[in-house]
């Protein structure tokens, strides 16, 4: 099992929860930080001291203070951790619910299990912590179907296309926007094709519940 453990954590609370999950699985040697700048430092000093660290847990979400940080979010921080030391196990403990968020940390942040802040996590968390420690990926099972549901790509135009409607414009002022911006194809017509389509494949009953939909989704 892990033997020396960095949790990246702002809120006390939270971390109450996470040391009795590690002292339930006997691990001794763990540290809490608050700040993701001084978890890039620790995890630096233990690889010039050639004692590092073998699994980092962290949040997403810290909360801005009067301290200024160079990096002030989980996914900076772990962009960071990559490139500093490739291999170490990293566990995502955070109250995202985006299916699609979720999935990019995996896809582009190569994390190795996310566990979702919830009554049970302390449990989760354990079992994750197993599980990764055998080289498994441990992607929540309500993440996977969310994503099997809607496993369609969208396209950097379908994606375009949402954020302005999310922000009111109408599907003239989307054409006119895309006829500026030189974004294929801008007539409004193929504007309301695609969003037809984009309606069929989110099985949304009108634009209000597909923009919803997106939102909760992490699409936009």
């Amino acid at each position: 099992m892990f033997k020396k453990i960095l949790i990246a954590e702002d809120h006390e609370i939270e971390n109450s929860g996470v040391i009795n999950t590690l002292k339930e699985m006997q691990i001794q040697d763990f540290e809490f930080v608050s700040y993701c700048d001084d978890a890039l430092r620790k995890l630096t000093k233990a690889l010039q001291d050639k004692q590092p660290y073998d699994l980092l847990i962290t949040d997403l979400s810290f909360q801005q203070d009067h301290i200024q940080q160079n990096i002030s979010s989980g996914q900076e921080l772990i962009r960071q951790v990559r490139e500093l030391q490739p291999l170490l196990k990293i566990i995502v403990l955070s109250s995202e619910k985006r299916p699609m968020a979720i999935d990019e940390l995996f896809k582009t942040y190569n994390i190795d299990g996310f566990v979702s802040k919830a009554r049970n996590d302390g449990k989760e968390l354990k079992n994750t912590m197993k599980k990764i420690y055998k080289n498994e990926i441990v992607i929540p099972q309500e993440i996977l179907n969310s994503i099997r549901n809607y496993s369609f790509d969208f396209t950097e135009y379908d994606i375009n296309l949402l954020k302005l409607l999310s922000l009111g414009f109408t599907q003239s002022e989307i054409e006119s926007q895309f006829k500026k911006e030189n974004i294929q194809p801008y007539s409004k017509s193929s504007i309301e094709k695609r969003l037809s389509e984009l309606r069929d494949n989110l099985r949304a009953k009108n634009n209000i519940e597909m923009i919803v939909l997106c939102k909760d989704l992490g699409i936009i």
